[in-house]
């Protein structure tokens, strides 16, 4: 059953009451319209990453101070997506889905005329809040507006959403910043959100099953503020979205600020679980991880954000300080991989039935396992069709995966969880990407110093290989009009660049092949899964 829309234009905040029948709207076209603001929103956060020095050197900031404008934003964004269920309960899923767009427009338009940091930091927080509620909210609208055995092509345009975003993101905030002013990577949002707000109106209604259950759950009282539920969440998941995304500049547990936002987020967490299993109306369903379809998809959510996420930031950074690229040529290297993600969605749909959902999802973990230990044994010489083709490698690994383990998710779940279910789902799916930039960072700079140890333990005056290089050198710039001191000094920086160089390129390299082994995790999982019912009268989220 499809969520309940009219042809004819309906009020911006519709009677929860009001029931309807079958909508003579395409479903594709709310598909497309709730698609939109996700896209957005995802696309707004890739571009900033990239408009960070220039945000620093517009208001005068640090680097680091900047970097605030990525963790306020992250932070709040990681308090709502647990919360945004409850919220679509209570205010009625379309009333919320409207105003976070509404809010993530507004808080655009503010933060392009920040005139400081603060108050950039202030806009990015309400930003945060309105774009946290976006994908849970369009995932729930699609599970109800499509059919089961229709269901999968709608996931299919979600998930071009959501890997196609961060990769047009880089380059395309490079280019913005570059060309005009980093103030316009806020400004774009604005005529996307009215355009989302003026279609969201007069398309989308709450299904008559979600109007139903609010209301009877207002008429019984069950309908209440569970305060202390509320608080625990946004205060554990806050603390520890502050934890992975300022980890590595802290230096993790060396640091009191990090070991007191870790043991906040622990306790917090903790005693949210506990709160929310014994609430009669939790704020976040836990229970619903009981089932085991539904446990193993978040799983699969958590490992392709870890690789997928992971190995965004790790490719554009490698290619920008080792091998030259622009920012603009770095993004483009992705393009690719996203190219073969929109071609190869529409025939994963078509196959699913036939191939099953356990056969995609093992062999997309493995081919996404397979590009990540490829990239780890490229070399400083490989050029740019080599790292562009391995990247489509990625992109067949990563087609197969979004649809089915969707379809996985709601496989067994009664209609009325799906909107508690989809803000698990995203939540998941968002740590594991920010557990996999988190471990990137770090495992990175730990990597290239030990590996700078290592060779630098050989590059001492009693190594030959060491000793005919640093001759070599010192004979090139020699020839080059340099004195014999001045060339000699030349030549031992030159060799400590190359070092360090060559220590950063492990280091990726090692990067690229932990995440190969995260990603061949998800292959035998899927072992673990129950039989999904194929017949759409007996699917529970239909």
């Amino acid at each position: 059953m499809s969520a309940t829309t009219s042809s004819l234009p309906v009020p911006a905040f519709p009677a929860q009451g009001v029931a309807t029948e079958r909508p003579a709207i395409n479903p594709w076209v709310i598909a497309i319209t709730v698609t939109l603001a996700t896209f957005m929103e995802l696309l707004d956060t890739a571009i900033a990453n990239v408009a960070l020095p220039h945000i620093a050197g517009g208001l005068a900031v640090s680097y680091d101070e900047s970097t605030w404008v990525l963790t306020s934003y992250l932070v709040s964004n990681a308090v709502v997506l647990p919360l945004s269920a409850w919220f679509s309960r209570v205010f009625g899923r379309k009333r919320y889905y409207m105003a976070c767009v509404l809010l993530f427009t507004i808080s655009s338009l503010l933060c392009g005329f920040a005139p400081s940091l603060s108050l950039l930091i202030l806009f990015r927080v309400m930003q945060g809040i309105g774009g946290g509620g976006l994908a849970p909210v369009e995932q729930a609208i699609l599970v109800d507006t499509f059919p089961a055995q229709k269901r999968a092509a709608a996931f299919a345009l979600y998930s071009m959403a959501i890997v196609t975003a961060p990769v047009i993101g880089p380059p395309l905030g490079g280019w913005i910043t570059d060309n005009w002013s980093w103030r316009w990577i806020f400004f774009i949002n604005i005529p996307i959100g009215i355009v989302s707000m003026f279609l969201t109106n007069r398309l989308v209604s709450d299904p008559p099953e979600f109007t139903r259950e609010v209301e009877a759950a207002r008429r019984d009282g069950k309908l209440k503020i569970d305060g202390l539920g509320i608080f625990l969440v946004a205060l554990g998941f806050a603390s520890l979205e502050v934890v992975l995304d300022r980890g590595q500049t802290e230096d993790w547990f060396g640091s009191n600020f990090i070991v007191a936002f870790f043991s906040i987020a622990i306790v917090a967490l903790v005693a949210a679980v506990f709160w929310e299993l014994h609430h009669k109306d939790p704020v976040v369903e836990i229970r619903l991880l009981g089932e085991r379809n539904f446990a193993i998809a978040n799983i699969f959510y958590f490992l392709f954000g870890f690789a997928l996420f992971g190995s965004t930031v790790l490719i554009p950074q490698m290619l920008e300080s080792l091998y030259g690229y622009t920012a603009t040529d770095a993004g483009l290297v992705l393009a690719p991989g996203a190219l073969v993600i929109v071609v190869l969605a529409p025939v994963i749909v078509r196959i699913l039935p036939k191939v099953g959902i356990k056969p995609l999802i093992f062999v997309g973990y493995v081919i996404f396992a397979i590009a990540m230990w490829r990239y780890a044994g490229i070399d400083l010489h490989t050029d740019y069709k080599h790292i562009a083709l391995i990247r489509v490698l990625q992109g067949l690994g990563i087609a197969p995966l979004f649809v089915p383990v969707s379809q996985l998710a709601y496989s067994y779940l009664p209609k009325h969880k799906n909107n508690k279910a989809s803000s698990l789902t995203n939540l998941f799916r968002n740590q594991g990407g920010s557990f996999g930039i988190a471990f990137v960072t770090t495992y990175l700079a730990r990597r290239t110093q030990y590996h700078q140890s290592v060779l630098v333990a050989h590059t001492t005056p009693y190594d030959p290989q060491y000793q005919s290089t640093l001759n070599a050198l010192t004979h090139y710039f020699a020839t080059r009009g340099f004195t014999i001191p001045d060339a000699a000094l030349h030549a031992k920086a030159q060799i400590a660049r190359l070092v360090l160089q060559q220590a950063s390129f492990l280091g990726f390299m090692d990067c690229f092949w932990l995440l190969g082994c995260a990603c061949i995790i998800g292959a035998p999982i899927v072992l673990f899964t129950r039989k999904i019912r194929n017949a759409p009268s007996t699917q529970g989220a239909h």
